[in-house]
């Protein structure tokens, strides 16, 4: 149950109260590019640490989205980055954010061309014997993160670097992008400005003027939404939730042909691939392109490229993360791990039967996770083995 008041505090341009299975929320916005609905949804999380989610509408991950709609989302927060000089590194937080922090920088790369700059994710698995940078994510379920040490010459590029754009797609606390920057100032000694670029903003004036102090470093931060939230937890989730190895072995399955260990220039839209497929979309059928895990924002391009010949056509992405089906999560499918990992995967606002075609797009060979969602989904498993899908 939610409800908006009419009067929101002076300040603020609106005001809404949700009462969930895991605790009591009120949030404020201050100001907004879009309605507050149209942003996100509310979801409970199964999760002892934090017993809340802001499902973005916009991001491709737990909701159906257009790409073209995620695609503005990427130019909107390009275009508020302000201009920097030297060369500039882009992070897109894992995993929910890795496939926008990729869109965010190829939206800002089509406007500087010639500046140097370089896109790294971080991500929960180790790919190969290079140097990683580690840091922790303390609400997550799986609070260990990795950021790979990109060989040269993108290494020179991160060690070049003045200025860092974070790119996530909410941010409450702020702990996270501390905890990151912290990590990187190791191998970029030449930092000199942050410049942090989410969806949503919650954090409170109060705690994001504070950010300067906790960097050490001038900040700037833009967004589609800015605001605040309360929360106070009533029941407390389950805290049996999956939690991320602390020693990182090297996952061996994955490769590094998308940018996991560094990319200075846009992926390649595998354009032929998606003339294949359109020619097998009847007139009228619905399709939906899924991208799974940190796999983002091949599928992605995908999802653009079939919308760009004319097929109807969604995005959005199976993860990791724990929601207990209520609210904004409202169909939830379960399934195997997908990265030899041993935790549960999940899949919310899809149903079986749900759309004409379901397109699976993957980074890891094919197992009982990924058979068992195409069982469910009568989906058909693409393993992108390249940036044209093969």
């Amino acid at each position: 149950m939610s409800a908006v008041i009419d009067k929101p505090p002076a300040g603020f341009i609106a005001e809404r109260r949700v009462s969930m299975p895991t605790g009591e929320m009120v949030v404020r916005v201050r100001q907004s590019h879009l309605a507050l609905d149209q942003l996100i949804g509310f979801a409970a999380r199964n999760n002892a640490k934090r017993g809340f989610l802001f499902l973005s509408k916009v991001l491709g991950k737990h909701w159906p989205v257009r790409p073209s709609v995620m695609a503005a989302m990427h130019d909107l927060l390009a275009e508020q980055i302000p201009l920097q000089a030297g060369t500039v590194v882009f992070i897109g937080m894992a995993e929910t954010a890795i496939g926008l922090g990729q869109g965010v920088f190829e939206a800002w790369r089509r406007r500087h061309p010639d500046q140097p700059a370089l896109y790294l994710p971080t991500t929960r698995y180790r790919v190969g014997s290079g140097d990683v940078m580690v840091f922790q994510e303390s609400h997550s379920h799986a609070p260990h993160q990795y950021l790979h040490v990109p060989a040269e010459p993108l290494r020179s590029l991160l060690h070049d670097a003045t200025a860092l754009v974070l790119i996530d797609d909410e941010v409450s606390t702020g702990n996270t992008f501390v905890n990151l920057v912290d990590a990187c100032r190791v191998h970029s000694p030449r930092l000199a400005s942050v410049h942090i670029s989410t969806i949503t903003n919650f954090m409170g004036e109060a705690a994001s003027a504070a950010l300067a102090d906790r960097f050490g470093l001038p900040v700037t931060h833009a967004g589609a939404l800015d605001g605040e939230y309360e929360f106070e937890a009533y029941v407390k989730p389950d805290a049996r939730t999956p939690i991320n190895s602390a020693e990182g072995a090297p996952n061996t399955a994955l490769m590094d042909h998308f940018g996991r260990c560094g990319i200075a220039r846009p992926l390649a839209a595998p354009d032929a691939l998606a003339q294949e497929i359109f020619a097998g979309v009847a007139a009228g059928q619905t399709v939906l392109v899924l991208g799974t895990g940190e796999f983002l924002h091949p599928p992605f391009l995908l999802a653009q490229a079939l919308e760009q010949l004319g097929a109807d056509v969604t995005f959005q992405s199976t993860t990791r993360s724990p929601i207990l089906q209520w609210g904004a999560a409202m169909h939830v499918l379960q399934f195997a791990d997908i990265y030899g990992e041993g935790v549960d995967n999940f899949l919310y606002n899809v149903k079986p039967g749900q759309y004409d075609q379901v397109l699976i797009c993957h980074e890891t060979a094919s197992g009982q996770g990924l058979t068992q969602l195409a069982h469910m989904l009568d989906g058909r498993l693409l393993q992108f083995k390249n940036e044209g899908g093969r």
